[in-house]
């Protein structure tokens, strides 16, 4: 494993207009590549997830798994907006002299998506084997697929959809409703919203997972009146994320997220499937409430050489970080 830090010394222009004057790009890579540059697998992360694609999802990535850095040169970079060292609201702003915080401009996933591409020229990579992404990770994949479709030879899309639903965005609102009334919000310092994005992940695990999951898990076995297991699950999570993330981030890239339409300025959304000639997976998770397998059910419909399976899995959205063992099959016997 290595992580490497990258910066671009030119002009960004973003799908708004507005202009990053640097990019600075934090990423991952395992392996090495081959002689002939054949064996690169791009794996594209979700929200709150970082570069490093073996600490997050380790059960689809690392060694003897289906991804294995022994076979394949793999790499993952940190997407801008996020906290872990790309672009974001935690960089200096070089013309403030110091950090974005709030001012950090809106992106969408197309504007994540340019940066990916930036990446590969960097490093000289002319083909991508396969391209894997989940949740938002698949976002950026359909993404890139469609901005350079003669890069990838296969792409595996994972509990995801072709544009953020109205449930998606819905929830996305409440969350930013959470940290906007944080009385902290917006202070310059990198600890503001703390409170309100606990909050906002309380929200957001409500929809990763879903009613059987949680009475399965966090029924109490005694009779209680207060300190129930799942108040103390919700508030364990809230407080996890807050000391690995930052409000700013999580609020831009749920913006971001909100943005993502592969319609837009294009065509209609069964047309632009249409265009796709990428071999492609499309795997969904049966309890998903959050990207349900209708959404990976209807890409599937359009997109010509393509394939859908459906993995039984408990665990809402969540199952397709659990679940990798199956996934990992399920990539084998397409692909293989």
């Amino acid at each position: 494993m290595n992580k490497h830090f990258f910066t671009y010394r030119q002009p960004l222009t973003l799908e708004n207009g507005q202009v990053l004057k640097t990019l600075d790009v934090v990423y991952h890579t395992y392996g090495k590549l081959n002689a002939d540059k054949s064996n690169v697998v791009w794996f594209c992360h979700a929200l709150t997830a970082n570069s490093d694609v073996l600490e997050w999802w380790n059960s689809l990535c690392g060694e003897g798994k289906t991804f294995d850095p022994e076979k394949h040169f793999i790499i993952c970079a940190n997407i801008i907006g996020s906290c872990y060292g790309s672009s974001g609201p935690l960089n200096e702003n070089m013309e403030e002299r110091q950090l974005f915080y709030s001012t950090f401009p809106q992106i969408t996933i197309r504007d994540i998506v340019q940066a990916h591409i930036i990446l590969r020229k960097h490093l000289g990579i002319e083909k991508i084997d396969t391209i894997i992404g989940g949740s938002m990770g698949g976002y950026q994949a359909l993404e890139w697929v469609l901005a350079e479709p003669n890069v990838f030879d296969k792409m595996v899309l994972v509990a995801t959809g072709a544009q953020e639903s109205a449930w998606g965005i819905a929830i996305h609102t409440a969350q930013r409703l959470a940290i906007e009334t944080d009385k902290t919000w917006k202070e310059l310092n990198q600890q503001a919203g703390a409170q309100g994005l606990k909050t906002a992940r309380a929200i957001g695990m409500l929809t990763y997972r879903n009613y059987f999951s949680f009475v399965k898990t966090q029924t109490d076995t005694e009779h209680k009146l207060d300190n129930f297991k799942a108040s103390s699950y919700i508030q364990y999570q809230g407080e996890k994320l807050v000391k690995r993330f930052n409000a700013f981030s999580y609020w831009l890239l749920t913006k971001a997220m909100d943005s993502h339409n592969i319609a837009r300025n294009r065509s209609r959304v069964e047309d632009v499937l249409k265009s796709i000639q990428t071999k492609t997976l499309i795997i969904g998770i049966s309890s998903d409430q959050l990207c349900p397998v209708a959404e990976q059910k209807f890409m599937a419909q359009y997109i010509p050489n393509s394939k859908f399976v459906e993995i039984d899995s408990p665990y809402g959205h969540d199952g397709f970080l659990i679940e990798g063992d199956l996934i990992g099959d399920a990539i084998e016997n397409y692909f293989q």
